[in-house]
């Protein structure tokens, strides 16, 4: 599953000193902090994980072991194992194929051979391209300042790939559209979700039988496609896929928590963060250095989330 629904609009800060028992704003605001600056290097971790030779399939597998490992053991502290009801199982199978499987390998196969400060761009595209399903499906209702919103995404991906100065290689606009399914698949998961919930469970334990899921599911593929892949000896790839993998996992608990404690609409904010976080990471761990084009496309692209998360926040306050 993806990080935080990519970019929600700015909400009102949640109130509470400590003096209740509960936490205080600057704690949470300490965690959207960490939440941000930790999924944001994801995108060049991941990256970094693929410059050691091993295939998409190969990396899918192990980041959903570990992920399985992580979300498992804080399942299990929590006093709440797997669950396998019927409706479990076909919300594991369906949201491991949509929000890990398929995603996995378009996001290794492209974040192998495109920047990762595009890659935190695009990934900012998971709302854009959920409202228009939400349409179809009935979920929402049409809303002009959201289109809006939309026209500036494809804004933002086109300030991409037609400026020569945004790539390096102008052979990458070829992977754009495969950086791109990423977000889409993120986005049908997302759609299933809302429509369908989790079959009771909380997100944590449903994340857990998600992973466990995908590991299943990848592991004969891995080997089928001569991808299979052992991250040993530990090397700079090896630690970069397994701290990517552990990160993924702690920081969607913390997620998790952070939207049950401080609400869904201040906790999504972290997902500013997380675009420009690995915007920051990308030049830091990688020494990439995004023309001003490309921060260009970042600046209309968040306008453009913004816009189409305007309306969700709306309905959030007013219980729309």
């Amino acid at each position: 599953m993806s990080g935080p629904d990519a970019a929600a609009p700015a909400a009102a800060l949640p109130q509470g000193t400590g003096r209740d028992g509960q936490p205080g704003r600057w704690l949470f605001l300490g965690i959207l902090l960490w939440l941000g600056i930790g999924w944001g290097s994801t995108q060049p971790l991941g990256k970094i994980a693929t410059q050691g030779g091993a295939g998409a399939l190969g990396l899918t597998f192990w980041q959903a072991v570990i992920c399985t490992v992580v979300l498992g053991m804080i399942s299990l502290a929590r006093g709440r194992g797997l669950v396998l009801t019927r409706q479990a199982l076909t919300f594991y199978g369906i949201v491991a194929v949509l929000g890990t499987v398929l995603p996995g390998l378009t996001f290794y196969t492209s974040a192998e051979r495109l920047p990762s400060g595009i890659m935190s761009i695009i990934i900012s595209t998971i709302p854009m391209m959920a409202f228009p399903l939400a349409l179809v499906l009935g979920m929402e209702r049409f809303d002009g300042m959201r289109f809006l919103g939309l026209i500036l995404g494809l804004v933002a991906v086109v300030l991409i790939a037609l400026p020569s100065t945004s790539l390096p290689d102008r052979g990458m606009i070829a992977f754009l559209p495969v950086a791109l399914c990423g977000p889409l698949l993120y986005a049908v998961e997302a759609t299933f979700v809302a429509r369908f919930g989790m079959a009771g469970m909380d997100p944590v334990q449903a994340m857990f039988g998600v992973s466990l899921t995908a590991a299943i599911l990848t592991f004969p593929l891995m080997l089928g496609t001569g991808q299979a892949y052992v991250p040993w000896p530990v090397g700079r790839e090896e630690a970069a896929l397994a701290l990517s993998s552990t990160l993924h996992g702690l920081l969607y608990a913390t997620y998790v928590w952070l939207a049950a404690r401080a609400g869904p609409v201040f906790a999504a904010q972290s997902s500013y963060l997380v675009t420009a976080a690995g915007m920051i990471w990308a030049m830091v761990l990688l020494g990439e250095r995004p023309a001003a084009t490309v921060w260009l496309a970042l600046a209309v692209m968040l306008g453009g989330v913004t816009l189409v998360q305007s309306r969700q926040r709306t309905a959030r306050k007013t219980g729309l």
